[in-house]
Order: structure tokens, then C-alpha cells, then sequence
């Protein structure tokens, strides 16, 4: 979605900057693919004359079961960057989950609507936990903890000086020694739900349930990390299996339509992330793109859902989809 007109409107190093995965890319082609290895099965003589596809996530109201994503820098897709993507998640009634490398301050975003704030625990953790109090001061409701990203892969980021990942120093780089007791400290320090995003192993997922994770994210960080780690719409159902309706179990990664959405949620996903598409939207329409973008899953998931057979989202179960054989 608005992915050919964004190639055309962004120079040629942001687009590959946001678009490319790691190594040959293989993670990141078998994202959207992976979700069509699944066929829906329609219920008949269902009352669909009304659908709903409103949701309600750690309090917040939400439209549809669509977040939008932490990505970093939206300042490259648009002047305004993450405030105009904060206005098109308003007006859509979603969710933003605001990246920690974000490309305009806090204080020049307006976050009206509930968001939650994204974070790296750091070498430094002062530094982490100045990020985190300051969020949570501006009205962050949960803290996500990406935590598949040991080392940071040295890409080049354009315009991002210090920004850069091969410009960092030690400090603000993600602390490769990461364990699950970073849960319990940053649900400390913030007062916050946290929700561990990274996660493709149900032991995984159930260790961080244990050590007090108020949700996870099945990603692969867009393929952006490691080539070839598993597509999330394989990974999904085996974590939500294992975590067993105790937390929310989110995705992301290729989710690119209505029925894409609706696969997930059979598959156990209480609601979904998209990241690029968002970023494609702004490049090309600015806050009022993020908005039709965010319009557009939520139209689709509505027509799906009536054509399966489904009024709301607690009808859809595992029995709404087969795998492809």
C-alpha cells in the first residue's frame, strides 16, 4: 500500500533505508508470503448485517485491531515526521507505539490519543531510564521492550549524524546482555505494563510472561536483524498456544491487508502492528495518508470478517482458518 509511490516520492537512500531487510532479504520477502499459506473457513447463517472490529487494549478504545509500529525517523518520510504520523493515528482512533529513536522530541509530538513508548535497554541504563520516566511523564500507558536486537546492524542512516547507528557511542548501543529481569525494572521505574516485543519461541514468550510481561510481540523486527529467522505468521500460533490467553499476544511483520489481519487473529493474535506501510502513507500524505492507510486495514478487516461469517472480534477463533496443504 502506497509502497510504489513512496519509492518514487523518497530519495533512493531513505526508501532502501526503511524498505531493506538484512542479509539477502529473505526474512523480509517471506513476511507478507507467509500470511497466504492460510485459507479462511466461512461460517454460514451468521448475522453479519453489523460488524464490529473495535477493540479495547490496557484501556485504550481502539477502532480496529491495527498499532502502529515503532519505526525509526519519520522525519525522513516527511517534514513533520512522528507528529504527523501521531495526527493520521488520532483521526484513524488507533495506536501509536512511539519509537525511542524517533526523529522529532517528545515534547513536539502531539499524543493525544493513548500510545505507548518503545525502548532499548542501553549499556547505559541511566540513559534508558531517563528515556523511559520522561515517556511515561508525557502520558506513555505501556512500555514495549524490544528485546531481538542485541547488536545493531551497521546500516547507514541518511541524514541521522548522530543518530546513526555506526555513530553511536558505547552507551546509547542496546545492551547485549539483556535478561528477563529488565521486565520487572522497567515495570518499575514506569508504573507501566510492559510488552516484550521479539518474540518467535513459545518458551520464550512463557519465560517472559513469568517474569511479569503484561503482553509480547511475535516480530522479527522486519527482517531487518537476522536474515532468515522465522516468518511471525509461523511463529505466531505455537506463542500463542504457549502463553495461553494469560497476556496479549500481538504481531507484525508483512501484515498488509484485512484478510492478512483476520489470519492473525485466528492464529491467536489479539491485535496487530504494521510499520512500513505507515511509513510509505506519510511519505506520500503526510498525516492525513497515516489516516486512509490505518482506514484502509480497518475496511478490509470489517469486509473479511462479514464474508467469514464473524460480527466481532470474539467470534474469530482457530477454526476460522486451515492451513494451505
Amino acid at each position: 500500500m502506497h509502497e510504489d509511490a513512496a519509492r518514487m516520492a523518497l530519495p533512493a537512500a531513505v526508501y532502501a533505508y526503511y524498505r531493506d531487510g538484512a542479509g539477502e532479504q529473505i526474512s523480509r520477502d517471506e513476511a507478507t508470503a507467509a500470511w497466504r499459506d492460510w485459507r479462511f473457513v466461512p461460517r454460514l447463517f451468521r448475522d453479519v448485517s453489523r460488524i464490529s472490529t473495535e477493540l479495547e487494549l490496557f484501556g485504550a478504545r481502539l477502532a480496529a485491531p491495527v498499532l502502529v509500529g515503532p519505526t525509526a525517523l519519520h522525519t525522513l518520510a516527511h517534514p513533520e515526521g512522528e507528529a504527523a504520523t501521531a495526527r493520521g493515528v488520532e483521526a484513524a482512533g488507533s495506536l501509536f507505539v512511539l519509537s525511542s529513536r524517533s526523529g522529532r522530541p517528545l515534547e513536539e509530538i502531539p499524543l493525544t490519543r493513548p500510545w505507548w513508548f518503545q525502548a532499548y535497554v542501553l549499556r547505559d541504563r541511566s540513559i534508558t531510564e531517563q528515556n523511559v520516566r520522561r515517556a511515561v511523564a508525557a502520558g506513555a500507558r505501556a512500555i514495549v521492550l524490544t528485546a531481538d536486537a542485541p547488536y545493531v546492524l551497521k546500516r547507514a542512516v541518511p541524514e541521522a549524524g548522530e543518530l546513526g547507528p555506526a555513530n553511536r557511542p558505547p552507551g546509547l548501543e542496546q545492551d547485549p546482555a539483556l535478561g528477563p529481569d529488565a521486565i520487572s525494572w522497567l515495570a518499575e521505574i514506569s508504573g507501566r505494563p510492559v510488552v516484550v516485543k521479539g518474540v518467535l519461541r513459545p518458551e520464550d514468550a512463557v519465560r517472559c510472561v513469568e517474569a511479569g510481561a503484561a503482553g509480547v510481540i511475535v516480530s522479527n523486527h522486519g527482517g531487518r536483524q537476522l536474515d532468515r529467522a522465522l516468518s511471525t505468521a509461523r511463529a505466531l500460533g505455537p506463542v500463542a498456544e504457549a502463553v495461553g490467553g494469560r497476556v496479549p499476544v500481538l504481531v507484525d511483520g508483512g501484515i498488509h491487508n484485512g484478510a492478512d489481519v483476520l489470519t492473525a487473529l485466528a492464529l491467536g493474535a489479539t491485535a496487530v502492528l504494521i510499520g512500513r506501510p505507515v511509513l510509505w502513507a506519510l511519505a506520500t500524505g503526510g498525516a492525513e495518508g497515516v489516516r486512509e492507510c490505518l482506514d484502509f486495514y480497518g475496511r478490509e478487516l470489517s469486509q473479511v470478517m462479514a464474508q467469514a461469517g464473524l460480527a466481532t472480534l470474539d467470534e474469530v477463533d482457530s477454526s476460522a482458518v486451515t492451513p494451505v496443504t
